[in-house]
């Protein structure tokens, strides 16, 4: 039974998170450096990357920052193929355009799908190809709960977390026998800098909330033990799936509370 001890054991394994600056990606990369991951912290601000490694080191972990627009094709190439190893890649970057879909312009459309799709796909494709000729990798990307119900004003950003979910499943399917895992987190709402235009206005914050079963916004550490878990060996048999991590967004219409 002592091997259960170390399930979650990342000693000895390199990870790269993408977006680690700031939100769910520097408080990924906190926990993947606390079981013992090397991280490489990557993010466009690479002064907010270099701040989450400094918390790290300061922690007596260890990781390095590094550079990286995820619109950029031939950046994340460049980094990927820069790692010395590469175990368990995260990627948690997206952007939103709130508007209703009839006064959405290409430019819109176009800013949304290239960072959120395209460049998901760019990352994916450089890690997968990097972990398929090593024989072993964890690859966890961020979808939404979007992905599965909708609101106005989202039809871009749902369709991206849509195809992500889509994008993680085929690779699972297609490099599994490789020794790959691929695997989506699809939070709910979570105070991150992408959500904080949402906290200015009261009413929607709560009702955001309200809509929760648990009745609260996640704070972006609680996104850190499901990626914790997708990266290590306690999910070794685990691939291809959507972990919601929503506070039963997904499970309750939440609109009505009947009088039982």
């Amino acid at each position: 039974m002592n091997h259960y001890v170390s399930l979650f054991d990342l000693s000895g394994r390199t990870a790269l998170v993408v977006g680690a600056g700031s939100g769910i990606g520097q408080a990924s990369a906190q926990a993947l450096a606390a079981f013992g991951a090397h991280v490489v912290c990557a993010d466009i601000a690479v002064d907010a990357a270099r701040s989450t490694v400094a918390a790290i080191v300061d922690g007596g972990g260890s990781a390095a920052a590094a550079p990286v627009d995820l619109r950029d094709r031939g950046q994340i190439d460049d980094l990927v193929t820069s790692l010395p190893a590469l175990d368990i890649l995260v990627s948690t970057p997206s952007i939103n355009v709130r508007k209703p879909m009839l006064e959405l312009t290409e430019e819109d459309f176009d800013r949304v799908i290239g960072l959120n799709l395209r460049g998901t796909f760019s990352l994916l494709r450089a890690g997968g190809r990097r972990m398929a000729a090593a024989g072993r990798g964890s690859i966890i990307v961020f979808s939404s709960i979007r992905s599965q119900v909708i609101e106005p004003g989202q039809s871009i950003y749902a369709a991206t977390k849509a195809g992500t979910v889509q994008l993680v499943r085929t690779l699972a399917a297609e490099l599994g026998a490789a020794g790959v895992r691929a695997n989506a987190i699809a939070p709910g709402v979570v105070d991150t800098p992408l959500t904080a235009p949402i906290k200015q206005k009261p009413d929607w914050y709560q009702a955001y909330a309200d809509k929760s079963i648990l009745n609260r916004w996640a704070r972006a550490d609680e996104m850190a033990g499901a990626v914790v878990f997708l990266a290590s060996d306690a999910s070794s048999y685990v691939t291809g799936t959507v972990l919601f991590v929503d506070g039963g967004w997904t499970a309750a219409d939440g609109r009505f509370m009947p009088p039982l």
